[in-house]
C-alpha cells in the first residue's frame, strides 16, 4: 500500500480541485487534507487528532499553500525541514502566490518544488496531475528515505477531513 498524499488548502474550492485531478490521474495514494497549518503540524507531528496515527504513515508527497489560517505554509515547511525524519519528503508549494520573496523563501526552507495555482480549472487539473506523476511514479528516491514505497498506480481515494 503506498503512502498518503497530503494537501494542505484552505480552501473549500481548491481542495475539490485537486482531490479530482488525483481522482482522474488513478493514483493509488489515498488524498488527506489539512484544512490549515496547525492541523499539518499536528498531523505531522501526531498530536491532537492526530496522537493515534501510525508512525509509519508518513506522507509520500506533500502539497502546501502558503496563505493558510492558523500556522502560515512557510511556517509549516520550516517545521517539517527542522525534523529529521521528514526533512527528505517531497514537498511542492502549490499557491496562489507569484511573490519573488515567497518563492525565494520556500526554496531557501526546502522547498521541493514551486507551483502558482493556475486560475484555469482545466490548467489546474494538468498541473496537478503533473506534480502527482512525477513525485509520485517518475520521482526515485533513496532507500534511506522513509518514502520508499511502492509506486503503483489505481484509484485515488478521497478523503476530505483526515
Amino acid at each position: 500500500m503506498s503512502n498518503p498524499i497530503l494537501l494542505v488548502e484552505d480552501n473549500p474550492d481548491d481542495q475539490l480541485l485537486t482531490l479530482r485531478a488525483f481522482r482522474k490521474s488513478n493514483m493509488a495514494n489515498e488524498v488527506l487534507v489539512a484544512n490549515d497549518g496547525e492541523e499539518a503540524i499536528d498531523y505531522f507531528f501526531r498530536r491532537g487528532k492526530f496522537k493515534d496515527r501510525a508512525t509509519e504513515e508518513v506522507p509520500e508527497l506533500v502539497l502546501l499553500d502558503l496563505k493558510l489560517p492558523k500556522i502560515d505554509g512557510l511556517e509549516v515547511l520550516q517545521e517539517i525541514r527542522k525534523d529529521t525524519r521528514l526533512n527528505k519528503m517531497p514537498i511542492v508549494i502549490l499557491t496562489s502566490s507569484d511573490h519573488e520573496t515567497d518563492i525565494d523563501h520556500c526554496y531557501d526552507l526546502g522547498a521541493n518544488s514551486y507551483l502558482r495555482k493556475p486560475v484555469d480549472f482545466t490548467d489546474f487539473v494538468t498541473a496537478v496531475q503533473a506534480v502527482g506523476k512525477y513525485w509520485l511514479i517518475m520521482n526515485v528516491t533513496g532507500s534511506n528515505t522513509v518514502l520508499n514505497t511502492d509506486r503503483q498506480t489505481s484509484s485515488t481515494t478521497e478523503s476530505v477531513e483526515p
